[in-house]
């Protein structure tokens, strides 16, 4: 059976002030044609169809133009929800979708219930894990301490059981949102951490033969059976390296896997420069970048005038300017936003905690402090569950 794996469409969001809606429909396009050409048999999508819980109208009728174009296809597609979705809004009319061979998995209590579909040598099970906000689930699942891998490890439990109720030799694809250890994260993604940690490690899913991640922005393979296919249109300037991708996936009879990358279309090339201002606009070395879209980072130790409108003029696509004067880390002036740079929302409440009574917390008040940003995110995701 050949899969195709994609996640992380994020429709309805935008880079800095660029509108990407036309790009992501350029990329449906681009799905739909790969399905058709390269001989697909099932798609799956592993979260974060939308970019927020209530999506704007566009996106919506993006997304249901992509419906209809799968299902026109008579390809299966298995869809689950991420951490950025609204999962009941994804689900609404699941039951009567999935008559048209869309498989949308955004309940929880289903772990366990696979979309069974079948090739010539027998049948595939597709477990669909939407995100699981250890908060909300917890309950559900029977974990008595809330935390990512705890539940991820419940709902592996629960398609383990159902794996071994089947005919021998069926095989197993499971979809899930998820940090798993080894992934490389960029600025983009949105932060999951519960409890100090983020990440659970990918031995929580053994057992099955492929596993289709969604919430990394990167493609990568963090085992041969454990992959990301990264989000298929860059949101972050630190996705300037990424190659944009699919994965196509072979199962073979026995469930072995082969995998290949299949490119997806680049509306406009990232790239981010540094440097004074006169040596941005006197580089010929950056003659390559003047077409593409800019983060442009000034080491100037006196601002400029009029920077923006200046490098405008070279590089008409400059979304993003700031300024970095090169200064010793201990020197006063060097910014706020510097001195928090790469700092979890953790590491700063300590270092506040610190600084306004002369020593960091304990481990006790470290607990606190966590309990504390867990509550608050847990909050976020009931207030978004609810609007």
């Amino acid at each position: 059976m050949r899969l195709l794996h994609t996640s992380d469409w994020h429709l309805g969001r935008a880079f800095h002030r660029v509108n990407m809606l036309g790009a992501q429909a350029g990329f449906i396009g681009h799905l739909v044609t790969t399905v058709r050409e390269r001989g697909v048999d099932a798609v799956v999508v592993s979260g974060d169809v939308y970019d927020r819980a209530v999506p704007p109208l566009a996106a919506v009728e993006l997304f249901d133009d992509a419906l209809h174009r799968l299902a026109d296809l008579g390809v299966p597609t298995v869809m689950i929800s991420g951490n950025h979705d609204s999962a009941r809004r994804l689900g609404v009319g699941a039951g009567l979708i999935g008559r048209a061979g869309i498989h949308l998995r955004t309940d929880p209590t289903a772990c366990g219930t696979p979309v069974v579909l079948k090739d010539d040598f027998g049948d595939v099970a597709f477990y669909g894990l939407p995100y699981l906000e250890p908060a909300l689930v917890k309950d559900e699942f029977g974990v008595e301490k809330p935390g990512h891998e705890a539940v991820l490890a419940a709902a592996m439990d629960r398609v383990r059981a159902d794996l071994a109720s089947r005919a021998h030799g069926t095989r197993s694809v499971v979809l899930a949102h998820a940090f798993v250890t080894g992934g490389e994260a960029s600025d983009s993604e949105r932060d999951i951490t519960v409890g100090g940690v983020a990440a659970v490690p990918a031995g929580v899913f053994d057992g099955v033969d492929y596993v289709a991640l969604g919430h990394l922005h990167g493609c990568q393979t963090i085992a041969e059976r454990v992959r990301y296919s990264g989000s298929p249109l860059p949101y972050s300037f630190s996705e300037a390296d990424h190659r944009k991708s699919m994965w196509l996936v072979d199962l073979d009879a026995d469930g072995a896997v082969t995998a290949e990358r299949v490119d997806c279309p680049v509306p406009r090339a990232l790239a981010r420069i540094r440097g004074t201002l006169e040596e941005l606009l006197a580089d010929p070395g950056l003659a390559r970048h003047e077409e593409a879209w800019i983060e442009a980072t000034l080491t100037d130790a006196v601002r400029p005038a009029d920077p923006m409108a200046r490098l405008a003029e070279r590089f008409p696509h400059t979304l993003s300017l700031a300024f970095a004067p090169e200064r010793a880390p201990e020197d006063p002036d060097v910014s706020y936003a510097q001195r928090l740079a790469d700092r979890s929302d953790q590491e700063i409440a300590e270092d506040f905690v610190a600084h306004v009574r002369g020593a960091g917390p304990d481990e006790h008040e470290q607990g606190v402090l966590r309990d504390a940003f867990d509550a608050v995110r847990a909050d976020e995701a009931v207030r978004e569950v609810a609007r």
